[in-house]
């Protein structure tokens, strides 16, 4: 295997891979975005169902608990609750970070048309987001 390489093939070597290199990157900006959207787009059930809103109901009908054994059963997902809500925002804002340096390099990587599609699709992504959790407070109230 050879890993030296001269300076002449790099010249050769490099806009080949710039110009295969940018529809990659934007392939990937999407598949990130999309996946931010999953996470934080899912209907207020999730994708699991009822276990995210109301994980005792989903349990009692599933398993088919006594009532005795709701009793029981409450606070230990009362008591959980909170740290789970806890470690999924904390995945979501890193999942965000990483997902805001990765666009950071990108976009100078891109034509102003394809910065263009990206704002939107940032722009749609935000409204998306935006949409649910409004609908997900309402359904609260």
């Amino acid at each position: 295997m050879r890993l030296a390489v001269n300076s002449h093939q790099r010249r050769n070597h490099a806009p080949q891979n710039y110009k295969n290199m940018k529809p990659t990157l934007t392939v990937i900006a999407a598949v990130a975005l999309g996946a931010l959207s999953f996470a934080q787009a899912q209907p207020p059930g999730g994708p699991h169902g009822g276990w995210h809103m109301n994980p005792l109901e989903e349990m009692s009908s599933t398993l088919s608990l006594t009532d005795a054994q709701k009793a029981k059963v409450q606070p230990i997902v009362d008591q959980a609750k909170p740290q789970l809500q806890a470690i999924h925002q904390e995945a979501m804002t890193k999942a965000k970070g990483v997902i805001d340096a990765s666009i950071t390099q990108i976009r100078p990587l891109l034509t102003p048309e394809q910065q263009t599609k990206l704002d939107a699709m940032i722009k749609a992504h935000e409204d998306l987001h935006n949409a649910m959790k409004e609908l997900h407070e309402a359904k609260g109230k």
